[in-house]
Formats: structure tokens, C-alpha cells, sequence
């Protein structure tokens, strides 16, 4: 045994949510080992002691975007937008039209251990560095597993800054998605997948879905955003020959059980029922499309179809829970309806997040019970009302945030444990990254930070 935490309340998240009182959980070799009053004869080394505290499977982030990484607290000169394309054309793209290599890694570095302190142990990236393409999904994965982080990674395809970045960026999508599989199959390695990333359709032309759709061969799915904005629906309408963005993506084949469409705020009934009958997959940021204020994502009808919906961040946060409380209300508020999203909110992060990641890593993940990958979060909770299986949903969005996380462990490795990093230097990645940050903030403003 390699690690074990002590009379901890264990909400497993298997089917009905059992929570169990005062147990134990063993560790080994990167799996669940047991969960019960059982005591080992002989103690690991790793003890984490677990009175008053609740333990739950990891949280899993199914869409962020590593590349905004250093934006926190940018103000760009000139930048106001008025509605969602300003807002790329003046922040967004220019930040990834700056990202060089070493601004790529500082980028994950930040990502990946703000995600660590706020109990996410899995991550779906979709990235963009048009300042420097080739190598940028290798370096993101060097820093993934230099910190621990179980990681699924893409590189957003766009035609927006000409065919050479177009080619480059399919060119890295496929020779990683090849590198992945390869590692999976001689390595044995389930924490490193990947994708394959496509911008949106309103930047995408129908030869680049081919090229796309070519280069990646059956090999992995996609991961594109779709209908986030309403220039997205004009795009397709007015300049591809009048179909909808869902249309184009079923036309050239980029749909289908593994892909998975961010965002889909402005999509019809018609395209409602191409994404159910091809299997495809759907995943909702409601804090990032409020803030972006693109509009809120009928989750609500999709499940009533019975669509698959998975939950994400789009970088606007990497607290989980944050977002699980945000879609909530969201969704009550847009529905004018204060008795729904309890369900959908729960089924989102908790059952539809773990299936998308235990698909993609080949894992049984989102779950606390022997056998399945010991991605497993401690929190400092103390319950000030009942506590148990009947109302831990109700706990979670009123109760727990991210800053709740105590300890953090991926893949059997203790990451983080009484709030603070193990076998990482802090102070020396945020050194380096402020410096990076610094580099980009620079170049953007023209002056000197």
C-alpha cells in the first residue's frame, strides 16, 4: 500500500451516492485498494488523516483553455468589446498570436496547479499558441506530467491567420493524437490523451474539416466549440452555403461518439436531433458564456432529448463546484423556473464528466470504489446540517468550493496534502512564470511590466 487516508466520510459517487461514515481508503499503485474500517497491518509511509473530513473522487474539467493562463489581471490597450468577436479579436487572439513556447508551459504550469488546488485531477484543454505551433501540445504535456495532472489535449485548427498556421496546427493535433496512442499501447499510459481541436466553424472552411478529418484518420475525436455566438449561426447561413454549423460538422464527418462540441448556445431543434442521432457529445461553461455574455446553453432541452452534456470551465475558473453553483442558477433564471437544473447540474459534472473521462484515459474515473483510479480529493468540509447520500448534492452546491480542497491525489500520487504542494516547487514555477507573464503582458502593451 502506498497510501492511506484515515476516518474520512467517503462519498463515492457510484450509483444512489453512497456515502460512507468513518472509513478508510488504501491506496496502491495507483488504484483504489479498499474502502472500509479495514486497518492494514503494516502502515504505508503516505498517511493522511481524514477526521472531519469528506473525501470524493476528483473533479474533472471536460473543456478549458490552458492559453489563457497569464491573462489574469491583463488589461489590453484598446481593448472593448461590444459583443463576443470583438472580445476574441481583441483579447483572445491576440494572446495566442504572442504565446511562444516557454509562454505555453508557463501557461499550463498556472493552469494546472490552480486546478490542482481546487480538487481537479482530470482536464479536456483546448489550446491556441498561432505565435508558435509545432511542439505546443508536446511542451503542455511535459508540464502535465511534471506536475501530475491527468490531461486530454488538443490544439484548435482555424484558418485565421492563413494556411501555413492551418497546416501547422493539424500537423500537431495528429502527430500527438499518433504520439498518445502510441504511448497507451507501448507505455501503458492512461494519464496523456488526446483530441483533436478545431476552433469554430465560422473559422473553419469546408476544406479544412476535410484536411482535419483526414489527418486524424479515425484516430481520436474531436473537440471544436460551436454556436457560442451568433456570428457562428450567420457565418454558416450566409458564407457555407446556408446550413447550420451542426450541418457543416456532419458533412464532412466530424461528428460521432467521441467528439465533443463545446458551448452550444444558439442551436436549433434540427441540429438538437443531427447531435443526438450521430452519438455526439455536448459540454456547457456557464460561468465563461455569462461573462461573455453569448447567451445560456438549453441544457435543459438537451437532456430532455437526451443528449449527452458534460460540464467545463473555458478557463473562466478552475473551481468545479463554482461552476456546478453557476449553472444552476443560470438555468433557473433563463427558465424562470426555480424547481430545475438540480438534476442536470449533478448529472453533468459527477456522472457525465467521469464517462467522457473514463472513455478518453481508459480508466474507471469520477467514482471512490476498489479497483477504479485513485483520483481522489480531501476536503475540509465540516457539516453544519445532516450529511448523507439523500442530500450531498445540496451540500455541493451550497456548501463546498474549490478552496475546500485540503488534499489532492492523481493517479495514486499525493499532489497536494494539508494545502500544500508535494514534490513541487511553488515559489520556483511561479518565479518563472511571472516572468513569462511579464514577456507576454510586454509584447501586448507595448511597455515594460
Amino acid at each position: 500500500m502506498d497510501t492511506f487516508i484515515t476516518n474520512v466520510t467517503a462519498v463515492t459517487m457510484t450509483p444512489g451516492t453512497e456515502v460512507l461514515f468513518g472509513v478508510n481508503i488504501g491506496i496502491t499503485d495507483g488504484k483504489i485498494e479498499f474502502i472500509s474500517k479495514k486497518v492494514p497491518e503494516e502502515m504505508p509511509k503516505t498517511i493522511i488523516e481524514g477526521t472531519g473530513m469528506v473525501a470524493m473522487p476528483g473533479l474533472i474539467n471536460c473543456h478549458t483553455h490552458i492559453y489563457s493562463g497569464l491573462a489574469r489581471g491583463l488589461a489590453i490597450k484598446g481593448c472593448n468589446p461590444t459583443n463576443f468577436l470583438e472580445n476574441l479579436e481583441q483579447q483572445w487572439w491576440k494572446i495566442d498570436d504572442n504565446l511562444t513556447l516557454d509562454g505555453t508551459k508557463a501557461s499550463a504550469y498556472a493552469t494546472i496547479l490552480d486546478s490542482i488546488r481546487d480538487g481537479v485531477t482530470t482536464i479536456f484543454d483546448h489550446h491556441a499558441s498561432f505565435c508558435e505551433i509545432p511542439g505546443s501540445l508536446f511542451t503542455i504535456k511535459d508540464a502535465a506530467q511534471e506536475l501530475g495532472m491527468r490531461s486530454c489535449l488538443c490544439y484548435e485548427v482555424s484558418d485565421r491567420r492563413g494556411q501555413e498556421k492551418c497546416d501547422q496546427a493539424i500537423a500537431e493535433n495528429a502527430e500527438f493524437a499518433q504520439w498518445a496512442a502510441k504511448e497507451r499501447r507501448d507505455n501503458d499510459n492512461h494519464m496523456i490523451a488526446a483530441m483533436f481541436g478545431g476552433h469554430a466553424t465560422f473559422t473553419l472552411s469546408d476544406e479544412t474539416m476535410d484536411k482535419m478529418a483526414e489527418a486524424n484518420n479515425g484516430l481520436t475525436g474531436f473537440h471544436i466549440h460551436v454556436c457560442e455566438g451568433m456570428n457562428d449561426v450567420w457565418d454558416s447561413r450566409l458564407n457555407r452555403g446556408g446550413i447550420s454549423p451542426v450541418e457543416r460538422l456532419l458533412q464532412h464527418n466530424l461528428l460521432g461518439p467521441d467528439t465533443m462540441l463545446g458551448h452550444c448556445i444558439h442551436v436549433t431543434p434540427a441540429e438538437m436531433d443531427i447531435v443526438k442521432e450521430s452519438g455526439t457529445w455536448l459540454v456547457n461553461n456557464p460561468e465563461s458564456n455569462m461573462g461573455n455574455a453569448v447567451g445560456c446553453a438549453p441544457v435543459l432541452e438537451f437532456f430532455r432529448r437526451g443528449i449527452p452534456v458534460c460540464m467545463g470551465t473555458d478557463a473562466y475558473t478552475h473551481d468545479m463546484l463554482e461552476s456546478l453553483k453557476v449553472f444552476l442558477i443560470i438555468q433557473r433564471h433563463n427558465a424562470a423556473m426555480p424547481n430545475v437544473g438540480w438534476c442536470e447540474a449533478m448529472t453533468m459534472l459527477f456522472e457525465n464528466n467521469a464517462k467522457m473521462a473514463s472513455k478518453y484515459f481508459d480508466r474507471k474515473l469520477g467514482v471512490l470504489e476498489a479497483g477504479a483510479a485513485a483520483d481522489v480529493i480531501v476536503m475540509d468540509y465540516k457539516p453544519f446540517t445532516p450529511l448523507s447520500e439523500e442530500n450531498i448534492d445540496g451540500h455541493m452546491l451550497f456548501g463546498m468550493m474549490g478552496k475546500n480542497c485540503r488534499t489532492t491525489i492523481i493517479n495514486g500520487r499525493v499532489l497536494y496534502k494539508d494545502r500544500e504542494f508535494v514534490g513541487i516547487d511553488e515559489d520556483k514555477i511561479n518565479a518563472w512564470t511571472m516572468a513569462e507573464s511579464k514577456k507576454l503582458w510586454s509584447t501586448l502593451n507595448d511597455r515594460v511590466y
